[in-house]
């Protein structure tokens, strides 16, 4: 099917409703839950393996188990182990797609902090939660939000396979336009997919200058 501006136009129009209420689905269950799920775990594991090696040498193993097994093969494993279909299996999987970028910045960024800031924190009489809390976090926020902005894009792209087990989201239009050949229903989908992933990265970015202390801004 010829794609114009108008046929795609004319067909965002016949389906502007459902377009809407999968873009939500799409950005707010398939993306920012499964990211902000992985941001709470991956922190505080990053920050303890940076302290404990027998925590991060498994955890990062795990991580990077993850991210070599194929979406489409993780989805059909959380199936079978009783997941069912729908958005329940695709939140686990982009939740354990997003862990390994957030625990490796978390783990990097923190344990690249110069020795010397620490020692002078140290000589203030600083405790360790403060030196972490005051100086680290800090410090290393800038990684960590590259992490969290790496894990968002990723799952803005592989949430579109939720379509193939019913999980909702921007792919159902690409997997219907793919079946009927219609590349303007396939572009309904694919176009705000690609949109979607570069705004949120903008929108991190913001937030990220937003919230790193001035001194510490690029």
């Amino acid at each position: 099917m010829e794609v114009t501006l108008a046929t795609l136009w004319q067909t965002y129009l016949a389906r502007s409703d459902k377009f809407w209420a999968l873009a939500q689905e799409h950005l707010l269950t398939l993306v920012v839950l499964p990211v902000v799920l992985a941001a709470l775990v991956s922190i505080p594991l990053g920050i303890l393996a940076t302290r404990y090696r027998w925590i991060q040498v498994p955890s990062v193993a795990f991580a990077n188990l993850m991210q070599t097994i194929p979406s489409l093969a993780l989805l059909a494993i959380l199936i079978a182990l009783g997941f069912g279909i729908g958005n329940k299996p695709a939140i686990v999987a982009l939740f354990l797609y997003s862990l390994l970028p957030i625990l490796r910045n978390t783990y990097t960024g923190i344990l690249n902090v110069d020795s010397g800031i620490l020692e002078a924190a140290r000589g203030m009489g600083m405790s360790a939660w403060q030196i972490l809390t005051l100086v680290e976090f800090p410090i290393a926020f800038p990684v960590i939000m590259a992490g969290i902005r790496t894990a968002a894009v990723i799952c803005v792209g592989l949430a579109t396979l939720a379509a193939f087990i019913g999980g909702g989201g921007l792919g159902d239009f690409i997997i219907t336009g793919l079946g009927m050949a219609n590349n303007n229903l396939t572009l309904l989908g694919a176009i705000p997919a690609a949109a979607m992933a570069l705004m949120l990265d903008w929108v991190l970015g913001k937030i990220e200058q937003w919230l790193t202390p001035r001194g510490l801004r690029l």
